[in-house]
């Protein structure tokens, strides 16, 4: 079958990918919708009503995900990490308000998931399952107990820092302070695992992966890198790194993001991120007034473009070093002002599956890739959580304790 779908042509390939997707339905491991409904309009969803097209400013809604073959998505309850302290707590859960906000208003089309089996759910249901995943360590303010209480309030993963450091973890993206997790970081992970939340190692430094793959007591999640030997960038893994997942059980969702993935895209970033800086914008602005800026930018210096075809490099390679069982699919749709020609929007997953099957992917290949590894990582953690919590209670530990 494989053979012969290679040999197909690409709108035959695109019609295969259909069928393979409405079978197996994509989980995607991080979309920054929330933030963008932030930005844009202050969470009024009566002015941005995702169950319609929004293509004029999202890459995201109902519609799109429908044809995209969109099965569950990790949204992303992501703060900027200028909003410290307080301020970042209390931001996160606005932005874990308007995921619950998005699944009371789209029934038909949203289920709310905390577990891998409401996950099974709402696929048998022909809706797609909401999950959330918090971006960013500084979102507790080094506060086990608020790690808890978002857990409780439905978020299943923490990337462990989002482009900056926090007091306890290294980010891929800042100067090294602790040279990877301290030991109040090694408290969080554990406390993680004792939840049941997937330790997110998206953003963080090599250092802080390798450490907490030494510590963690459940499989672990990339919800959103790629290849760094494909693409020498921090943001991307290394293949040591790569290669602990089998052992360890997690997943690495690979990006779309050209920057991470487009070597050529690296060095044009870089001016555009500095160009939005010198317009008093931060490089992360998404709003008209960002977009504005970028694409004037753009217009006087074209930037190199990726495909699918780009995305597709970097999943057959970590498919060789981490094995198919340990590969997902994490966009970053809404977190990123471009995307790659043909990933131009969350309808364009097809055209994702329709490369692998040309590069000879199987069937089993491809719903390991979609649905059922990233299904397999939630139930591990929650797995690993049952064991835990027979044998300890929740920790009381704080930063000045354990890192004095």
């Amino acid at each position: 079958m494989a053979e012969t779908t290679a040999s197909a042509t690409w709108d035959e390939r695109v019609a295969r990918a259909r069928e393979l997707l409405a079978a197996h339905p994509v989980v995607d491991g991080h979309n920054d919708l929330p933030w963008a409904l932030r930005e844009q309009v202050r969470y009024d969803l009566d002015r941005l009503d995702v169950g319609r097209d929004q293509s004029a400013s999202l890459h995201t809604d109902i519609p799109r995900m429908r044809a995209g073959g969109l099965g569950a998505q990790f949204w992303s309850v992501y703060v900027r990490t200028d909003l410290a302290g307080d301020d970042a707590v209390s931001a996160t859960l606005e932005q874990i308000d308007v995921v619950r906000q998005l699944t009371e208003r789209y029934p038909r089309d949203l289920r709310l998931a905390l577990t891998a089996d409401d996950m099974e759910t709402a696929r048998a249901e022909g809706r797609i399952a909401s999950l959330m995943g918090a971006e960013g360590g500084h979102s507790i303010n080094c506060s086990l107990a608020t790690l808890r209480a978002f857990h409780a309030l439905g978020v299943r993963y923490m990337t462990l820092t989002h482009n900056d450091n926090t007091p306890w973890a290294d980010s891929a993206t800042d100067e090294p302070k602790a040279n990877g997790l301290t030991r109040f970081g090694e408290e969080v992970v554990r406390e993680m695992n004792r939840l049941g939340m997937l330790v997110d190692l998206s953003h963080v430094s090599a250092d802080t992966m390798r450490d907490a793959l030494r510590v963690t007591e459940a499989p672990v999640l990339f919800s959103h890198s790629s290849s760094r030997a494909v693409c020498d960038h921090p943001r991307n893994i290394p293949d040591d790194v790569l290669e602990t997942l089998p052992g360890n059980g997690g997943v690495a969702m690979a990006t779309f993001v050209p920057k991470f993935i487009l070597p050529a895209a690296i060095a044009w970033t870089k001016a555009a991120d500095e160009n939005m800086r010198a317009n008093g914008l931060h490089p992360l602005d998404t709003t008209a007034a960002g977009m504005a800026v970028q694409r004037e930018f753009e217009r006087a210096r074209p930037r190199p473009v990726a495909t699918a075809a780009t995305v597709a490099d970097h999943l057959d390679h970590m498919r060789e070093a981490a094995g198919i069982d340990h590969i997902g699919i994490g966009g970053d749709f809404d977190g990123t002002a471009f995307t790659p020609a043909g990933l131009d929007d969350v309808s364009g997953y097809p055209n994702l599956i329709a490369e692998l099957l040309g590069r000879g992917w199987s069937d089993a290949d491809l719903a390991k890739l979609t649905w059922r590894n990233a299904v397999r990582v939630l139930r591990g953690a929650e797995d690993a959580a049952s064991g835990i919590r027979a044998s300890r209670g929740p920790s009381n530990a704080t930063l000045s304790s354990l890192d004095a």
